[in-house]
């Protein structure tokens, strides 16, 4: 299936200011916490059809972006990470999406998506050789380690020294309180 190209997707995290930029407008965000891996970021999603709740961890140096989502019907993955150039000046973090991500459903198994759209963007220019290597090549090591760690994020990352926390999900809590009462 053929794909049109579109530009690198830039987002902004502006940890000063609680915003998130997007390319399609500017979101408020609840959490932003800096760790020793990189920026935990967390927003609701409003409005959204199938997401109500995103966290996020941008890893600098894994040149990845770990996503987990709040649905609002059953769970269409467990994680989806975004191979990314991320950067900080001061308060502010930049992601430069390299097009191709992982979906992760745990324990289970991964795949890489949108090849199609990095081929695209690398036929009309929007990426340089060095940028299309990197993607590929964080991808597959990616891909690989999870293979190795038998799919588990949390094993993989830990046989790296990280530790990835993540919050609850805040309106999955306020359903399972007011059951409770």
């Amino acid at each position: 299936m053929l794909v049109d190209a579109h530009p690198v997707k830039v987002e902004r995290h502006d940890t000063a200011q609680y915003c998130h930029h997007t390319n399609t407008g500017q979101r408020r965000v609840k959490t932003y916490r800096e760790t020793s891996a990189g920026l935990y970021v967390a927003r609701d999603f409003v409005g959204h059809p199938r997401i109500r709740h995103w966290q996020a961890h941008l890893l600098p140096d894994l040149n990845l972006v770990v996503c987990h989502y709040g649905f609002h019907g059953h769970r269409e993955h467990d994680f989806y990470i975004d191979v990314a150039q991320v950067s900080q000046d001061g308060p502010v973090w930049t992601v430069r999406d390299l097009y191709l991500d992982i979906v992760l459903h745990d324990g289970l198994g991964a795949e890489i998506a949108d090849t199609d759209e990095l081929l695209a963007a690398w036929e009309v220019g929007f990426l340089n050789a060095e940028e299309l290597h990197q993607a590929i090549e964080v991808a597959h090591h990616t891909v690989s380690g999870l293979a190795r760690a038998r799919y588990s994020l949390n094993h993989w990352l830990t046989g790296q020294e990280l530790r990835l926390e993540w919050q609850g999900d805040p309106q999955r809590a306020d359903t399972a309180q007011m059951n409770l009462a």
